[in-house]
């Protein structure tokens, strides 16, 4: 993990990349989702084991409102290969069908088009913009869920 938090392409759009400490506190923050909301980021992994990256559900605040994220990361050179849409759609569809989420975002840099690819690939559309103290503006692509009830 320390490496793909690590790899300057893959943080492209983040403000920097991370360094080994930086990377031991993401993870822990994420072991605190875990135990806090019982998921967080999985690892991603090809059927032979090979380590891709990582996708998974967090909660995010978008304009002062939590949103559960859709997020992604993955080794730049296996970036186009679909690992991303696919462990994003298989997010998006636990949050729905297991959870029972309202609704998924992901939340991306406006000049990160594989990124946005993604989210529309699997259903988002914009839904806002978002600022953080850390971080420039961002798109917030969306999808809302039909109650089956």
């Amino acid at each position: 993990m320390a490496a793909l938090l690590g790899d300057p392409e893959v943080m492209t759009y983040y403000p920097a990349p991370k360094t080994r400490p930086q990377a031991a506190a993401w993870i822990a923050w994420n072991q605190r989702n875990y135990a806090e909301h019982g998921y967080g980021l999985w690892i991603i992994e090809t059927h032979e084991g090979e380590f891709v990256g990582d996708c998974g559900l967090t909660w995010q605040t978008v304009d002062d409102v939590p949103r559960l994220e859709v997020g992604y990361h993955v080794r730049h050179e296996l970036h186009g290969r679909g690992y991303a849409t696919e462990a994003a759609a298989a997010c998006r569809d636990f949050a729905q069908e297991t959870l029972g989420a309202p609704e998924v975002v992901a939340i991306i840099h406006p000049s990160n088009t594989a990124s946005r690819r993604v989210a529309e690939k699997i259903g988002m559309t914009p839904v806002g913009h978002a600022t953080s103290s850390h971080a420039a503006e961002r798109i917030v692509m969306g999808t809302r869920f039909t109650s089956t009830t």
